[in-house]
Formats: C-alpha cells, sequence, structure tokens
C-alpha cells in the first residue's frame, strides 16, 4: 500500500460500517495510468507523501477575510471556525448543520452519508466515504427565497505540518426555494496540505440555485473536489468555477437531470500557470424529457503549467427533448504548458439538440496586430485579449458583488501568472 493510503487510513474514527468501505478502498488502491479517467493527471508523486489529521482549528486572523460579507461558514483546515463563522442573519426558512453535530446524534439527517461508490477510479470519494468528519449541511425550505448570497469559506492555511482532511456537504433546497451560494477554497501560506471534499447538491421541484466556486489554493497544495447534483423537474442550477489550481487540484461535476424541464448552466475558466496541474471533468446525464444542459468553459495554460477538461454528456434513452451544448476553448500561452481537453458525446434518445467543440490555440494573431495598430504595445495587448476570453463564462453571475470578487480574483492569478 502508498505511504499515502497509509497515512490516510491511519486517521480513521469511524464505525464498522465505514471500516468496510476504507478497507475496500485500500485493497483496490490508486487508479493508475491505464484507467481512462486519470489518464491524464498521475498520482504517482502523490501516493508517496505521507499526511496528520487536522484534528484541531488553525488559528488566521480576521482580515484573511476581507471582502466575504455575511452569512458565512467558515472552516481553516478542515474545522470548523465558529470566530470567523458569521451566521446571525441567514435567509429566513434556510438552516445550517455540522456534519459533526449529524455524525454525534445521526437521525435522519445522516441518510446522504449512506451513499456508496464502487468504481476503481472513484478513489477519493470512497475515501471520503470511510474518512470524511465535517462539512456542513444546508438546507432551503419550500418556497424559501434570497438573493443576498450564502458564503461557503475552506481555508488551508500553514501550521508546521502537512495536514489531511476529509469534508462532506450537503445542499439541499426543496420545492420551489431559490438561493445564492458562493464556495471560496483558498489559502493561506505556502501550505502543503492534503483537502478532499465531496458535495451532494440537491434541487427539489421548480428549485433554484446560483452557485459560484472559486479554488485558489497554495502552490504546493494538494486538492481534490466533487460536486454530484440532482435536478428535479422544473430546477435550475446556474453554476459558475472559476479553478485557479494547487500544485495538483481536481474537481468533478456530475449532474444528473432526472425532472421534466430541468436545466443546468455550468460555465468555468480553468487558469493552470507556474507548474500547476489543474483538472476539471464534467458528467451530465439527461434522465428526464425536455431537460436543458449549456457548458461555456474556458482554459488557458502557461508556464509549465497544465490544464486538463473532460466534458461529458449523456443522453440516456427517454430522454426526448433534450438540449444540450458544450463549448471548450483554451489558450496556449508559452512554450512549456499543456492543455488536454475531451469533449464526448452520447446519444441514445430521439428528437435531441446536441452540440459540442473543443479548440487548443493561441491569441489571434489578427486580433493582435489590429489592437498595436491602434497604438498598444504588445503585452497590453496580449493582456487584453486574455482578459476578454476569459470574461465570457464569469458574466453567468448576476450579482455585482460577486462578480466583482470573480474577476479580481481572475486578474490576481493573471497578474501571478505573468499573463496580465
Amino acid at each position: 500500500m502508498s505511504a499515502l493510503l497509509d497515512s490516510l487510513a491511519s486517521t480513521f474514527n469511524g464505525d464498522a460500517s465505514r471500516r468496510g468501505v476504507l478497507d475496500d478502498a485500500l485493497r483496490d488502491g490508486l487508479p493508475g495510468p491505464r484507467s481512462e479517467s486519470w489518464k491524464y493527471t498521475s498520482l504517482r508523486a502523490l501516493e508517496r507523501r505521507s499526511f496528520v489529521a487536522a484534528d484541531s482549528v488553525t488559528e488566521i486572523g480576521v482580515e484573511t477575510l476581507a471582502g466575504i460579507p455575511s452569512p458565512r461558514i467558515v472552516f481553516v483546515n478542515g474545522r470548523y471556525s465558529p470566530q470567523l463563522s458569521l451566521t446571525d442573519d441567514l435567509p429566513r426558512g434556510v438552516s445550517l448543520q455540522l456534519l459533526s453535530e449529524v455524525l454525534a446524534t445521526g437521525g435522519d439527517s445522516a441518510r446522504f452519508l449512506a451513499r456508496r461508490f464502487e468504481r476503481h477510479d472513484e478513489i477519493f470519494a470512497r475515501l471520503n466515504a470511510a474518512l470524511a468528519s465535517e462539512g456542513v449541511l444546508l438546507r432551503a425550505e419550500t418556497d424559501a427565497a434570497d438573493e443576498k448570497p450564502l458564503h461557503l469559506v475552506f481555508i488551508g492555511a500553514e501550521d508546521g505540518a502537512d495536514r489531511a482532511w476529509h469534508l462532506r456537504n450537503l445542499f439541499e433546497l426543496r420545492e420551489g426555494a431559490r438561493l445564492s451560494l458562493v464556495e471560496h477554497h483558498l489559502a493561506v501560506g505556502p501550505h502543503a496540505h492534503f483537502a478532499n471534499t465531496l458535495t451532494h447538491v440537491h434541487l427539489a421541484r421548480g428549485a433554484s440555485l446560483a452557485h459560484a466556486r472559486i479554488q485558489h489554493d497554495s502552490e504546493r497544495a494538494t486538492s481534490f473536489l466533487r460536486t454530484d447534483a440532482v435536478l428535479g423537474r422544473d430546477a435550475q442550477y446556474h453554476r459558475v468555477d472559476l479553478e485557479l489550481g494547487a500544485a495538483l487540484s481536481r474537481h468533478e461535476l456530475n449532474v444528473r437531470l432526472e425532472g421534466d424541464n430541468a436545466r443546468l448552466v455550468s460555465n468555468g475558466v480553468l487558469l493552470a500557470g507556474g507548474r500547476r496541474h489543474v483538472d476539471t471533468r464534467l458528467g451530465i446525464e439527461h434522465i428526464a424529457r425536455d431537460t436543458s444542459c449549456e457548458l461555456t468553459w474556458r482554459g488557458l495554460g502557461t508556464g509549465r503549467g497544465r490544464a486538463v477538461f473532460h466534458g461529458g454528456i449523456l443522453i440516456r434513452e427517454g430522454a426526448d427533448g433534450s438540449d444540450a451544448m458544450l463549448s471548450n476553448k483554451n489558450l496556449l500561452l508559452s512554450e512549456g504548458a499543456e492543455i488536454d481537453t475531451q469533449p464526448v458525446l452520447e446519444i441514445h434518445a430521439d428528437e435531441v439538440k446536441a452540440a459540442h467543440g473543443a479548440t487548443v490555440g493561441r491569441l489571434d494573431a489578427n486580433a493582435l496586430f489590429y489592437l498595436r495598430s491602434r497604438g498598444l504595445p504588445e503585452d497590453l495587448a496580449q493582456q487584453l485579449l486574455t482578459a476578454a476570453f476569459c470574461r465570457e463564462p464569469l458574466a453567468l453571475v448576476s450579482d455585482t458583488a460577486v462578480a466583482a470578487m470573480l474577476n479580481a480574483r481572475l486578474d490576481d492569478a493573471l497578474t501571478t501568472a505573468g499573463v496580465a
């Protein structure tokens, strides 16, 4: 068994059922390069590393959260921080509960923890099912509505050791509920921690969730995130992801459109700068009739960074009237960068509309010439074109404060990567 799995297994503290899940995962081990879903993301360097449990809250200054307003719930190195959280003004009909409380009391709230993952390539979801001890359960009652975003903040902070934590979250919106949510996955200091987060999103009939997520971790950190969403009839899920990476980061977004007329809009930007490896996988399933998905993603590779994108759309038998669109465009901004993109469309239904496409290239020479002919120096012209290339997916965000936050984060990352 690898040093990684040995160290993670040593942190186990659960019942016999979860022990069985862990033993099965350890027996199968980490997927190798022959696993199709890990073909472009090697785990060989990670499997030699060891981590210790994140068993206490690391203290950080409240100034770290400047610009992240209330209501917010904050976790530092995988542990809830009541000192940094602000939850007094939660929207009416919205409740929060910590996973640690659910594990202590049991009951119906713990039912979502019973889900199991059987595939070998789902190793980190399986480890999460066995080892997760903290997270947040967010519930919006029937017809609850509030446009003010709720902020969930997950911070990795330097504390003298390489820590590992496993978070399990549930976002549940009941019939007709409408909510806005912003996830922040951020770093304080140059740490080398390991974060493994699994989030479930359940949208009942007519529910609507606007969900933005920023992932910007330390250049030495490892971050695995997975989001599994289920949409009921007439539900709408509008999502924007800003993937700015870590040493190794991977996010899987799996969405099942199970109710008639369910709609998903998922936009995102990947920036792989320096030596960062940024991997994103979309798996969208059209199961009911007249469902739709619109996926607009942009990728940038600079320095010696590597961006990996997989966009999979499956239209199942009986999902007649489905409408699916995927666009993935990528820019290579240096000779040492690499971008791998794989759009996949599989159709088993009639009377559907579907289109997908992916490109990898460099900045348009004609556009550069036009800007330079108007007196702009070459580096400024490149900066303007690169920034404009990234702005389209972020335009989905209607909240002006959240949009400004995303654009500021992107501009900072572009500057750090030497792009702007």
